[in-house]
């Protein structure tokens, strides 16, 4: 299997479905209800911050700290500093906060992006005060065509060699009910759910153009050094998608499904 390098993220091209990349993250905080307002938040992989200033909207008097590993999104995200709202260069796979550090730890769309993340929740849960909340949203559509397509399109002949295994996620992410039974068995009052939303998208090969934000830039960043590789295995990788997702007349349906997990510390 090749070594999957960290992917480049363009937080512009990103930015392209902003609006229905935040909505899973307005969901997940509807269901955030602490007893008394968190005067400490993480917003742990934090990307271009848009999301981050709806923390900051909701709980004015918090101090937040957008964190993530990529220093392009956190370029981004600094556009909306203020003095209780900064951002810090952090992997998650290694961030260690003090005990009780945070009364509200929230991640949307990260840990699909790390390996055995589950290893990782006692300790980020040991991070919360007392009755704190520990709240996430990952991906649940590894086996929507989007994803099945790009793993054959890897695996066939002509990339397997470059692209074998590079950017496979879905091993990361877990079923809604062992994310529930993590979360109770230490020692949180938990509420797991999923969601799939209907997403229309509109614009010339818009599925493709979804995928360039996120799934697709492994792929990208492992061939950034060969511009017309780049272009053959887009042109692949689009033509499948067209098939999968035609085309309606008022714009291309993508479903893509979602689980939401929040936990709070008793």
């Amino acid at each position: 299997m090749t070594t999957s390098p960290r992917p480049l993220w363009d937080p512009s091209q990103y930015l392209r479905h902003e609006g229905h990349r935040t909505r899973p993250f307005v969901d997940l905080l509807s269901r955030v209800a602490p007893v008394s307002p968190p005067a400490r938040i993480a917003d742990l992989g934090c990307g271009a911050g848009n999301v981050t200033t709806l923390l900051a909207a909701r709980w004015p008097e918090a101090r937040i700290t957008g964190y993530d590993n990529s220093r392009e999104m956190l370029a981004k995200a600094r556009q909306y500093a203020t003095p209780s709202l900064d951002f810090a260069y952090a992997e998650a796979s290694t961030w260690a906060p003090a005990p009780a550090s945070y009364d509200l730890i929230v991640s949307n769309a990260l840990l699909q992006w790390v390996p055995d993340h589950a290893s990782l929740i006692p300790a980020w849960l040991d991070a919360l005060t007392p009755g704190g909340t520990f709240a996430f949203q990952v991906p649940g559509n590894f086996d929507a065509p989007s994803h099945t397509i790009l793993a054959e399109l890897r695996e066939s002949a002509r990339w397997r060699s470059r692209l074998s295994g590079v950017g496979e996620r879905a091993a990361a992410v877990l079923a809604p009910v062992d994310y529930l039974s993590l979360l109770t068995s230490l020692g949180c009052e938990a509420d797991v759910w999923e969601t799939t939303y209907l997403q229309l998208l509109t614009g010339d090969d818009p599925v493709l153009d979804w995928v360039k934000g996120t799934a697709l830039r492994p792929v990208l960043t492992a061939l950034a050094d060969d511009e017309e590789a780049v272009a053959d295995f887009t042109a692949e990788y689009a033509t499948a998608l067209r098939e999968a997702y035609p085309p309606g007349p008022d714009g291309t349906v993508f479903p893509f499904r979602r689980i939401f997990a929040v936990g709070v510390r008793r």
